[in-house]
């Protein structure tokens, strides 16, 4: 990590994330470590979306394993290649299919999380269609105006269910921005969001049959991902995390029909059906693999989802829909230690708050006091690092040793097999950390 010049600004962002022990929003590249493979599929699942495929994965791993972090680093991996990304976590009142309301909540999050390169923090809807408008209007002539040439750019989505309508709500965007009707617009935009909830209130505002319900969220998914493509973007990455929530659903019918709409969305991406488009869930081993409440109680879903036999405990497989993240290994929890006491001073080793000798001694404590999970789900020993170094650094000439309870590094553990961060070739490996 030495000679990585890092700002203040994203030194208190990452640190006050991991203390807080969730995923930082900015600099995700001072914090990769491991998982090299996991990430290399991902990145060429991005790249078949780019190309006009589809792809569908489900990102398994225990609380605090990092499916979090996992998902943000392929969602900034999809940014860079031009995608754009919405995401979302699923809740009580958010699903992937219900009727009072929940599917369409999820929607609702996800699209005001719609991102893309030039907005990756989110809320970027309005600036698609923007850009959308803005190339038709360079496209138009006095024998075809605004209007034609917006039909004629979307023709491909009106044979999908409400795709007559998503040309309907672009024409009056149009019609606003240029009768500087701010009302026309915002009406426009809320129904690309799918906030309306009662049709006539929709045909009043807009002129349109339809709403973005609950019964039509994947289908409306599927025309925003055609409608970013052709306003000029490379397709659309979709997230949804917290999946076990659809496992902790009381009601069978209701997580039946949840299973259901994710064999739908399983089927058609796997098949190539859709273009341009990419799902990722993630959830927990029970989520999955419980025989009662979770995926593989439906049996369709278990057929499509279930893992390489051949693939033993220890064994990496991505070939398929399934990702399991695997543990850290000394190495890489090793090299992320680094990391974050570089983050602490700004990249400069004559300002590192501990050596390396604190390292091995912190991981050594946390082997001790926590035992093998430490590597499986390190968010909180990675919390635990973090406070050390922020005591440390509020009281300057505190020892470590003492903080740490005195412990003693042997001979032995000194000599751990650990490649250093400046003289390997870790750094320079796209990975991620597990938070």
């Amino acid at each position: 990590m030495t000679g990585v010049t890092i700002k203040a600004k994203d030194r208190d962002v990452i640190v006050q994330a991991l203390q807080a022990g969730v995923v930082p929003r900015t600099g995700l590249a001072h914090v990769q470590v491991g998982r090299v493979v996991e990430v290399s599929a991902l990145v060429q699942d991005v790249d078949r979306i780019v190309d006009g495929g589809s792809a569908v994965r489900f990102i398994i791993g225990e609380y605090g394993a990092g499916k979090t972090f996992f998902l943000n680093l392929v969602r900034s991996i999809a940014l860079e290649k031009r995608c754009v990304t919405m995401h979302a976590d699923l809740g009580p009142e958010r699903r992937i299919f219900a009727s009072a309301g929940q599917a369409r909540s999820l929607y609702q999050e996800a699209v005001r999380n719609l991102a893309t390169r030039a907005k990756p923090e989110g809320g970027a809807l309005q600036s698609i269609v923007e850009r959308f408008i803005s190339e038709c209007m360079k496209e138009a002539t006095p024998e075809k105006g605004v209007e034609t040439i917006v039909e004629q750019r979307l023709a491909g989505l009106q044979d999908m269910l409400g795709g007559y309508d998503y040309a309907t709500v672009l024409k009056a965007y149009w019609r606003g921005s240029q009768e500087e009707n701010e009302t026309l617009k915002a009406n426009a935009i809320r129904w690309l969001r799918g906030e309306y909830a009662r049709k006539t209130e929709a045909r009043a505002d807009l002129g349109v049959r339809t709403i973005i319900e609950d019964s039509t969220v994947y289908d409306s998914i599927k025309l925003l991902s055609g409608f970013v493509r052709i306003a000029g973007y490379a397709g659309l990455v979709v997230m949804f995390d917290e999946m076990v929530n659809i496992y902790k659903l009381q009601n069978v019918e209701a997580r039946t029909k949840n299973y259901e709409q994710l064999l739908r969305i399983t089927n058609d991406l796997l098949q190539g059906h859709v273009e341009g488009l990419g799902f990722l869930f993630g959830g927990t081993p029970e989520f999955l693999m419980d025989s009662r409440r979770g995926v593989y109680s439906y049996a369709a879903l278990q057929g499509r989802l279930q893992e390489n036999p051949f693939a033993k405990p220890g064994m990496i497989d991505v070939a398929g829909p399934v990702i399991r993240l695997q543990s850290l290994t000394t190495e890489d929890l090793y090299l992320l230690l680094e990391k974050i006491r570089a983050i602490f001073a700004l990249g400069k080793a004559d300002e590192y708050l501990v050596p390396d000798e604190a390292l091995i001694a912190f991981m050594q404590h946390c082997s001790q006091q926590v035992g093998e999970a430490y590597f499986r789900t390190p968010r909180n020993t990675i919390r635990r690092f973090v406070q050390l170094l922020s005591v440390l650094q509020q009281n300057p000439g505190q020892d470590w040793r003492q903080l740490l309870g005195d412990i003693k590094v042997e001979k032995d553990q000194e000599e751990l097999s650990i490649t250093d961060a400046d003289g390997g070739e870790d750094d320079d490996e796209l990975a991620s950390i597990t938070l």
